[in-house]
Parts: C-alpha cells; structure tokens; sequence
C-alpha cells in the first residue's frame, strides 16, 4: 500500500536522523568540557544581521538556530500533523484514540512529577511542560536497532505518540510560553491567517506565496509576543493537501523539507544546544527539584502515563493492542516514550532564563533520555528474542 510505503520511509529516516542527533549532542557535550569550550561558546553567540541591525534581525547564532531554523523545524512537524489527521493514522477514531489518550496520559504524568518537586517554587516551576514530549527522532532510532524484531504496528504506534506529543508541546508553547501580548502585532497576524485562509480555499499551489506570508507572520507572531516557531505550525494549517498531477502542495513541501530538516537543522539544534559543562555533576545536584523533577517525570511518568491509560483503555473495550505485539512490548514502548531530547531542550530555553537551571535540566534530560533508551531497547530485545 502507497500509505504503508510513506510510513515505512518516515521511519526509515527519522531513524538515521537520531543517529546523527546523538553524535551532535556528543560532540556539543566534548564540546562544552575541553580547552575549546570557550571558543565554542564565543562561536554560539556571535551576532549575524541580514540587512539591519533591528532587534528581530540581529541575533546570536544560537538564537537563528532556535527562533529561525527551528521555525522550519515545526513547519513540517504541522505538515506531519495535518497529513495525519487528513488520511493517516490519526484520520478515524478507531485509529487514533489509542496513541492520542496515550500522548495525553504521556504528558499529564510527567508534568505533574515536576510539579512534585517544584511546586511551591515560583524560579523553577515554569518547567513542568520540559519532561512532557517524546523526541520522534531518538525513539524510533532506537527502534529501528531492533530492526524486524518490533512489529511495524508498534513503530507506526510510536510515531503517532510521538506526533501527538509534538502537537500537545506546540499547544503548550502557545498558551503557557507566550508573554507581554502586543496587539496592534496581533491583529496583523490574524489578517495575514486570513489571507492565508482565502489561499487554501482557492487551491493556490504557488509555494512562493505560502513564503512571503510566512515570512510576515514570523515577523508579526515574535512583534505580538508569541514565539517565533508557532509561525511555522500556523503556517502549515493552511498549505492545501488536494491532489493534483503533482500530487498535493503538502506532500510536495514536506518530501522536499524532511530531508533538510532530519539531517541539517535538528542535528544543529543538538550541537548549539546539547553542550552542558559536566564538571559540576554531582549526586548533589542532581537531587535538586529541576533535574530530580525531570528525570522522575520523562523516565517513570513517561512508562506509567504511556502505558496504564493504554493498559485501561484497552481493557474497557476502547481499542486493542496494535496487531502482533504484546503487554511486554508495550511497556517496552512506553520506556522509548521517555526520550525526550529535541523538544524538551527547546522548551528548557523558553521556562529557564538562568544558566544554572537550564544546566541543571540540560544533564536530567540527558541522562532520563539515555536510561530510558538503554532499558527500552534490552526489553524490547530481550522479549523479542524469546520469541
């Protein structure tokens, strides 16, 4: 089938991206503790302007990464979203209510172990959202090292989680990491949502066109005080999906873009963002309520939120097992869900404005991605060899 086939490429790459994250996010961390560390982040935060020195032009490179590349980064992940929604897994309830109760109870559960440790304090409890996104990349890597040993149903399983989990994090971004609203700026960017709303209704198949309004709405979302990145995902909303002799405009911008995205611009969000200074590393610091609240929350909220609202459901009559697998397997699933590096760095960047806390979340994140990567992985192989 055409749809299965689109599947097992999505995977196929998103697998060999988390190959190339992990040797950026190594080399960021060699990076960050070698006689190269200041020289590397003297690198992260030269200033680049293209044409003026305005505020929203003159950034760090650190900051074209984040506010600039990365907006290409949630573009396609609201191509991704739309796709799925319209025929893909997510297009019957049937399909979708499994993985999306999931996502939720993958997000909830986590959130509310960080609040745990950091509920009365008022610097480190903008964080709660950091242990709630499952990173697409990472797990299904991991995945793809087991090769045919995991049934594709669990895979495409995962990749709707991880979808889910991308769309609830953009969600959150928007509501609880946006501030200080302008108006006038808002009213543009909801006049420039309309235009691009008459764009879709008429079919216009003009990439171009799509650019120049994204490229204003990138403008007007950061003057209005949203984050830039949502620029993307709003964008994407209204790109067409009907077919034509080309096939659909959305297929069309997401082949050409995936490729871009999953092996140049998230393996540079890994290198610029990854690098935390190790030297201070203790089991000290690592009791403090960011990292404790972190590592709780992506390594055990992550398997009992993933896992029992799939367990209930399941049991109550609401869905079934994807086709092959087991309880064994799925708990196995749950642990992957708990890599959570590429969104939950970003998010550590929007809840934390001092260096020691988003170093602190830095090092959790790294070792409660690791920890769940490695335990998923050896129970995953482990009950598949015993089959």
């Amino acid at each position: 089938m055409v749809l299965r086939s689109v599947i097992r490429n999505f995977v196929r790459l998103e697998s060999s991206s988390g190959i190339l994250l992990l040797i950026a996010g190594l080399i960021a961390l060699v990076l960050s503790n070698s006689s190269f560390a200041g020289v590397f982040d003297h690198i992260l935060h030269l200033k680049l302007y293209f044409g003026t020195n305005l505020p929203l032009f003159y950034k760090s490179i650190q900051h074209w990464i984040n506010d600039g590349l990365m907006v290409i980064f949630f573009f396609v992940v609201g191509l991704e979203l739309k796709r799925e929604f319209l025929e893909g897994e997510l297009s019957m309830p049937s399909q979708a209510i499994l993985p999306v109760i999931a996502a939720v109870g993958g997000m909830a559960v986590p959130a509310i172990f960080y609040l745990l440790f950091n509920f009365n304090n008022p610097e480190t409890f903008q964080g709660w959202a950091i242990p709630s996104a499952t990173d697409i990349a990472f797990s299904l890597g991991v995945l793809s090292l087991l090769g045919k040993k995991v049934p594709i149903s669990l895979k495409i399983f995962l990749m709707a989680l991880a979808i889910i989990d991308d769309l609830g994090a953009i969600i959150i971004i928007a509501l609880f990491y946006s501030s200080n609203l302008e108006i006038f700026s808002l009213l543009v960017v909801l006049f420039i949502l309309f235009f691009l709303y008459l764009c879709n209704r008429r079919n216009l198949q003009n990439i171009w066109i799509y650019i120049l309004l994204g490229f204003f709405l990138w403008i007007f979302i950061q003057n209005a005080g949203i984050h830039a990145t949502i620029s993307g995902v709003l964008l994407a909303i209204f790109i067409p999906h009907k077919k034509t002799k080309q096939g659909s405009l959305l297929t069309c911008a997401e082949n050409k873009l995936h490729p871009w995205v999953a092996y140049l611009i998230m393996p540079l969000f890994a290198l610029t963002n990854a690098g935390v200074y190790l030297g201070d590393v203790s089991l000290a610091s690592l009791s403090n309520p960011v990292p404790l609240g972190i590592m709780t929350g992506l390594f055990f909220g992550k398997q009992i939120g993933v896992f029992f609202t799939t367990f209930l459901l399941i049991k109550m009559g609401y869905a079934r097992l994807p086709s092959g697998s087991n309880w064994i397997q799925m708990y196995g699933i749950a642990m992957l869900a708990g890599i959570g590096f590429t969104m939950a760095m970003f998010i550590n960047f929007l809840a934390f404005d001092t260096d020691i806390y988003i170093n602190q979340a830095k090092i959790a994140i790294l070792i409660a991605s690791f920890t769940s990567a490695v335990l998923g992985y050896i129970l995953l192989n482990f009950k598949s060899s015993r089959n």
